[in-house]
């Protein structure tokens, strides 16, 4: 992995962005092409949000690209492209939390903060047998206290990277190999059976199904979109006409035709094709989608937010994955019904 002993600050904190609720698998590719195109976090800030988005996208979690942009002009503007240097500086910074925070300042400056991640919880976890829960309040703070405690305070970064990978190659979550672990004779976990217990979670992730209906709306060569701006999902990424149901429909050409008038009132509409269905799991929701292309001969005036852009240019505009990839299969022929 590229960023391992690195001391740059700047590429460090773009490392920890980018693996945040990412695999180091899927990562990479991202960090190593952020950094060809942005070398500097100066660079990075003078980009254009739809370029850097357009990288970002198929990563998920936009929050932290829209973040990530934030903090770079900061930097640029207020602090003339030095990266703050203290622990409290760092966690400041829009999208930093502690664990980021302790992870800069241990890594490029030698700062004795101990980091906290899942590997590091779930190593702690069951290196002494704890059960307090790890995302709960007196759990938070236990931890901490440890990991605080057992830091090699002139030896920060090395101590905080080696407890980090530990639970990242040895103590994995499923199928751990603690017979090739150097702590396994004083693990409580390894000694008492408690592997799959530990760690524990106090809260449980209820996940919705949604289901998008997304309209192509084609306007001779242009097609209609509009950068999503709720605080919702995909925040600042574009998208189609959306229609959003409690619940799924048949997609047949009387069902279409009826939300077509719910959208467009009295607008005549050609209906071109109906993709298939296509399902993106996020952390919360299961995203259901589906594509029906029209063809328009003007903007229907009950259509606000939305712009007609070229086709040619939709590989330009950052899209969520789902959109991305309905738009990769464009090559395929749709079914009409």
């Amino acid at each position: 992995m590229p960023w391992k002993g690195e001391k740059d600050p700047y590429k460090i904190w773009l490392s920890e962005i980018i693996l945040q609720q990412t695999r180091v698998e899927q990562g990479l590719s991202y960090y190593e092409n952020f950094i060809s195109a942005f070398p500097t976090i100066r660079h990075l800030a003078k980009a254009a949000d739809n370029k850097i988005f357009k990288m970002w996208e198929g990563l998920g979690y936009y929050t932290r690209c829209k973040n990530l942009i934030a903090t770079a002009r900061l930097i640029d503007k207020e602090k003339k492209g030095k990266f703050p240097d203290t622990y409290e500086a760092i966690l400041e910074l829009k999208g930093i939390g502690p664990y980021t925070a302790a992870a800069i300042a241990s890594f490029a400056f030698n700062l004795p903060h101990a980091v906290l991640d899942g590997n590091v919880f779930r190593v702690l976890s069951r290196y002494f047998g704890i059960s307090t829960a790890i995302d709960s309040h007196d759990g938070k703070k236990l931890y901490a206290r440890i990991a605080h405690r057992l830091l090699d305070k002139k030896q920060p970064g090395i101590y905080n990277q080696a407890i980090m990978d530990l639970g990242a190659v040895i103590c994995k979550p499923q199928q751990p190999l603690c017979k090739q672990c150097p702590q396994n004779k004083d693990c409580q976990a390894f000694r008492h059976d408690w592997i799959k217990l530990l760690p524990v979670k106090e809260k449980h992730l209820i996940k919705k199904t949604r289901w998008l209906f997304y309209f192509v709306v084609n306007v001779n060569d242009e097609v209609l979109v509009r950068k999503r701006a709720a605080k919702d999902i995909w925040e600042n990424l574009y998208e189609f006409v959306l229609y959003e149901n409690d619940q799924s429909f048949i997609a047949d050409e009387k069902t279409i035709q009826q939300v077509c008038k719910k959208l467009f009132g009295k607008k005549t509409v050609k209906i071109k094709a109906v993709s298939e269905v296509y399902n993106q799991q996020l952390t919360h929701q299961t995203i259901v989608g589906q594509f029906i292309e029209l063809e328009m001969e003007s903007v229907p005036a009950s259509l606000t937010g939305y712009q007609l852009i070229r086709k040619t240019m939709l590989k330009k505009y950052p899209f969520p994955k789902l959109i991305a990839f309905y738009l990769q299969q464009q090559s395929k022929p749709l079914q009409l019904f």
